[in-house]
């Protein structure tokens, strides 16, 4: 391979790193209406007054909505970006006289300047029956109290939910006899981890710009991950028909799964539909924080059977999760804490078990690693113990009992494991480490004591037999080619590999591809960039789109050269007659295709997949802790990371970092705590501490590459996966240091001081 698996620089890099209008709010005009919405101060409560006459005279105001101007009887939707018919439940209005959480939504403004926007929010009078809340997810499931008592509530997938349990999803899958085996193990391990909601913090906010086009239907331009999903989703939000939307996307700065949810695109597009004038929201800070969609709060217990000699022979895992007030996700987040966690084992018995649960807090949502990273804490924790147990090297122990390639994995839906050198991983990160002379624990001579722990993980490649890659490639002028994708580049680099892959196939430089993507108006559909998909998914529909241009670059070829296809080859410059070594360039093919021609130079594919291979990754954690404040820092971050064939190395790398720099402030200072009436405490980055340069040391990032046969030029994903290890890694470095296993994350410098764990 010539240019995959090559270091190409990022497509959009210099114009990012000039600081050249990109980005949503980049490329708004100055004079559009200003959006902004009053929110409630109650966790659950029914709107019984608003009155909004004072706040409507505010020079300025363009208009003022509330629940009564919405059907509360109409068909509800989900805010969801996930495939029709979704998952999540129909539990949202765009405006509800029914308030959940606070920071669920009450009126939205819309005026010519925020100072009359802001004056008019203060001037809005709100008279509330306040209703009792269940705050405490383990107390939801049948609670009294009910978070969405309405009879227009609708599950469109049986995924065992009932909103007059509070109950979002429920199921129970197992093999083999869990229960007798876990009877005639000689050690079993049964404890239990929470994990906070934590938020995904991405640089650019939720923004979104909307206006009214040459043929009256609303374009929303929006910092988004799923333009398509989006469309559907606002259309279902403001009861209008799906042909009368438009959605594109420019550069988004950062996602995270943040923006798989339409969480601000709905307001703007309300107001530019009823006003028919442009429009435009940016959340604030403070309300991405407390209105946004954060990683969904989980519990998870787990029981692990195995022999005195290690090998483990049954797990017992089971969920509880809480959604927050809607759905989102939840029905499909959960299903990971499992289904990615468990098959990381050979074992002779599995149970999974779980229950998503509504409350009156903010509703969670998608957020890298989907649900993995809680559940992968939770085994991975549980993995450790018993290492401690038995006294044995817990890389060793994980040695014995990983799943290798060609092994069916019936907790990962009976799959093949296609491609996995976990095995290798493992071997790489402890050499990359220094495990043997460094583990369990060295002193310091300042009286710290630094320490190690490792963990593994694995996430998939996509979702199965429901997602959608799309591609379309064409020949220009010149013999460039442009590629339209329906893909979001979030700043992963997207739109940079699949070039590379175009490229790769076409057997043209680089910088002969022009990526466009995406705009729902142009692009082939895809179903958005999440759930680990597009390198796999989208990735394969651009290798096969590519060899099908190239046929009738051939095609169109042997036409001018008055030869058979079957006798002509193309090297990317020009199209040789194998037989006569006439040749035609390129650029002539270009031209000639625009002149008294019937090929058509270009091809759409679309492509998905009834595997999600996993990728795989071992991770070290070497932490120094000073047990006196209880301070601990992760001075150096081993990864050896599995996907397959990294289609671009640098970015992969990055990614890595990326991600596990995320899984560090996860584990050791990242949390979100509500007051007694259901408020937020840590509502800004004062009091919401996510990790900097500072709080880190050195990771360490390198690749063991299988070669996974479905994946474009064998890759598999990347992404999502690297976040999973850090937390059960830095935990079981901790737990070397102080003697104590902490169970909750995060795990901060008071708990590490007092030895407690708080719940």
């Amino acid at each position: 391979m010539k240019i995959v698996n090559q270091s190409y620089r990022k497509k959009d890099a210099m114009q990012l790193v000039t600081g050249q209008p990109v980005y949503t709010d980049d490329l708004v005009p100055n004079d559009c209406l200003l959006v902004k919405v009053l929110r409630s101060p109650h966790a659950n409560a029914i709107i019984e007054s608003i009155n909004t006459a004072i706040a409507a005279k505010v020079p300025d105001i363009e208009a003022i909505y509330t629940w009564e101007d919405v059907d509360q009887d109409g068909e509800r939707c989900t805010y969801a970006g996930q495939t029709y018919p979704e998952p999540s439940p129909y539990d949202r209005l765009l405006l509800d006289r029914h308030v959940r959480f606070v920071g669920d939504i009450v009126a939205i403004v819309a005026g010519k300047t925020e100072k009359a926007v802001d004056k008019a929010l203060s001037l809005i009078k709100v008279k509330y029956q306040l209703l009792d809340a269940v705050l405490d997810f383990r107390t939801a499931l049948d609670n009294p109290v009910l978070v969405h008592p309405e009879d227009t509530w609708k599950a469109h997938c049986p995924v065992g939910a009932d909103n007059k349990r509070n109950l979002c999803a429920h199921e129970v899958i197992e093999d083999g006899e869990v229960d007798k085996i876990l009877a005639e193990c000689d050690v079993v391990i049964d404890q239990t981890t929470h994990t906070k909601a934590v938020q995904q913090d991405m640089m650019e906010p939720f923004v979104t710009y909307c206006s009214i086009d040459t043929y009256g239907r609303l374009n929303v331009l929006s910092s988004t991950q799923i333009v398509f999903h989006c469309r559907r989703i606002i259309a279902n939000a403001l009861h209008i028909p799906k042909t009368m939307v438009r959605v594109v996307k420019p550069r988004v700065g950062g996602g995270f799964g943040a923006k798989q949810s339409c969480v601000s695109e709905m307001y703007p597009a309300f107001v530019t539909w009823k006003t028919k004038k442009p429009s435009k929201m940016i959340f604030s800070r403070y309300e991405c924080h407390i209105a946004s969609s954060p990683r969904h709060e989980m519990e998870v217990r787990v029981r692990l059977g195995a022999t005195k000699e290690g090998k483990i022979r049954a797990i017992d895992l089971y969920t509880l999760s809480n959604t927050g007030a809607y759905g989102e996700h939840g029905p499909t987040t959960v299903g990971l804490s499992g289904h990615k966690s468990i098959p990381l084992y050979r074992t002779e018995a599995f149970r999974f078990g779980f229950d998503v649960v509504y409350t009156n807090l903010q509703a969670a949502g998608a957020y890298r690693g989907y649900g993995a990273p809680q559940g992968i804490f939770a085994v991975e924790s549980a993995v450790n113990e018993l290492a401690a147990r038995l006294k044995m090297d817990p890389i060793k122990l994980r040695e014995m009992n990983i799943t290798r390639e060609g092994d069916i994995m019936p907790a990962y839906y009976g799959a093949p494991n296609t491609s996995c050198a976990l095995d290798r991983c493992l071997e790489q990160v402890r050499e990359m480490s220094g495990w043997e002379q460094k583990f369990p624990l060295q002193q310091l001579p300042d009286g710290k004591v630094r320490t190690m722990g490792v963990a593994i993980a694995m996430q998939g490649s996509s979702i199965p037999y429901c997602d959608v890659g799309g591609a379309t490639l064409k020949i220009n002028d010149e013999g460039h080619y442009t590629l339209l994708i329906g893909a979001a580049d979030m700043g992963t680099g997207c739109d940079t590999v699949l070039a590379q892959m175009a490229a790769e196939v076409l057997e043209c430089d680089y910088d002969n591809i022009t990526v466009f993507g995406a705009d729902t108006d142009a692009s082939p559909y895809d179903s958005g960039s999440y759930a680990s998909s597009t390198t796999y998914i989208t990735g394969k529909a651009v290798e096969i789109c590519a060899q099908r241009l190239r046929g009738k670059i051939c095609q169109l070829g042997a036409r001018l050269l008055e030869c058979g296809t079957d006798q002509v080859v193309f090297d990317g410059r020009e199209v040789r007659d194998t037989v006569s070594d006439k040749a035609v360039s390129l650029f002539d093919i270009a031209t000639a295709s625009m002149v008294n021609n019937d090929i058509a130079l270009e091809e759409t594919v679309e492509q998905n997949s009834v595997l999600s291979p996993p990728p795989f990754m071992a991770g070290v954690a070497e932490v120094e802790t000073d047990l006196l404040t209880g301070e601990a820092q992760v001075v150096n971050f081993y990864a050896s990371v599995d996907c397959g064939t990294p289609v671009n190395p640098h970015l992969a790398k990055v990614q890595t970092e990326g991600g596990i720099l995320q899984g560090i402030g996860m584990a050791l200072m990242e949390n979100v705590t509500y007051s007694p009436k259901g408020r937020i405490y840590e509502n800004s980055f004062m009091q919401y501490k996510v990790p900097c340069r500072e709080d880190i040391g050195h990771i360490y990032v390198d690749f063991v590459s299988s070669y996974e046969e479905s994946g474009p030029f064998g890759a598999k994903s990347v992404g999502e996966l690297v976040i999973n290890t850090p937390a059960p890694a830095i935990a079981d470095a901790i737990y070397q240091a102080t003697g104590k296993r902490f169970m909750t994350l995060p795990i901060t410098p008071e708990k590490i001081a007092m030895g407690v764990d708080e719940e």
